[in-house]
């Protein structure tokens, strides 16, 4: 189950039980399980635990994201987004993973981004771009591989 893998990663560090309500914004390090409503914006590097009676109505950025209950908005993991069984995700989801156990509900848009494609564009931002060249142009700087010379642009 997903809240065991966390708990192995690290403790609750925070908890908002069950008949509790809270609205605004919350930004916090470590693991927070929500069980009660929430309603605002939540930050936060770490794990965003929506239990299976919580009701969060938000804009989550995360660094992994598991539900339990339901959740309307959208969320950015830079990590993960989990969806047990019983969890309701009602809303646009980008993350470079996605894991939704059978039963569970998403309702938006799905954007998949890894960390390959990240790596890649700060490789390509940081150095000069490499710009096509077509066969015309090669042969004039006299770089073009042999036998790939078409005859029209073929030095006579």
């Amino acid at each position: 189950m997903a809240l065991k893998k966390e708990n192995e990663q690290g403790h609750i560090r925070a908890f908002l039980g069950e008949g509790t309500e809270f609205e605004g914004l919350l930004s916090f390090d470590g693991t927070v399980r929500i069980d009660g409503k929430f309603k605002g914006e939540i930050n936060t590097d770490d794990c965003i635990i929506i239990g299976e009676s919580g009701h969060i109505e938000a804009e989550i950025r995360a660094g992994h994201l598991i539900v339990m209950g339901t959740f309307t908005g959208n969320v950015r993991a830079t990590k993960k987004v989990e969806i047990v069984s019983t969890g309701k995700l009602l809303g646009n989801i980008i993350s470079p993973a996605l894991i939704v156990q059978e039963g569970g509900v998403i309702d938006g848009n799905i954007k998949m981004r890894g960390i390959s494609e990240q790596q890649t564009k700060k490789v390509v931002g940081s150095q000069e771009a490499i710009k096509p060249t077509s066969v015309a142009t090669q042969v004039a700087q006299g770089v073009a591989p042999k036998g790939d010379t078409p005859d029209a642009v073929r030095p006579h």
